[in-house]
């Protein structure tokens, strides 16, 4: 292999979304967590118990969180490995941007997720 090999920016890239989808399952297990903390307050409701203190939405609002930091921190490490490769090391006519703004977009929809459930 050369110094100027575009595998190496696609290595980098599929890197990249392989996290973004690892930051979409943790933002999902915490919706998921989060809701079950919902159905499990319902049952305490219809039983009459009052002292039960649940976790899972605060664990649930916390897998969110992860996932929202996964997302921003692998998209700001791909941006600045990016920047260090050469014109070479880049298919020609390529735009790179989509998987940053997939990345950066998950991020914030993780965000606004942590958010309502908080609310």
């Amino acid at each position: 292999m050369s110094g100027n090999d575009p595998r190496v920016f696609f290595a980098a890239e599929r890197t990249l979304l392989a996290w973004i989808r690892t930051a979409v399952a943790l933002i999902g297990l915490g919706f998921v967590v989060a809701r079950f903390g919902l159905f499990l307050q319902l049952l305490d409701r219809q039983v009459g118990a009052s002292t039960s203190h649940h976790v899972s939405p605060w664990i649930g609002v916390g897998l969110a969180l992860l996932g929202a930091i996964t997302a921003a921190t692998s998209s700001w490490q791909h941006a600045r490995f990016r920047r260090t490769l050469g014109a070479d090391d880049l298919p020609a006519g390529y735009r790179s941007g989509a998987a940053l703004a997939i990345g950066f977009g998950v991020s914030v929809a993780g965000l606004a997720l942590a958010t309502i459930l908080v609310l």
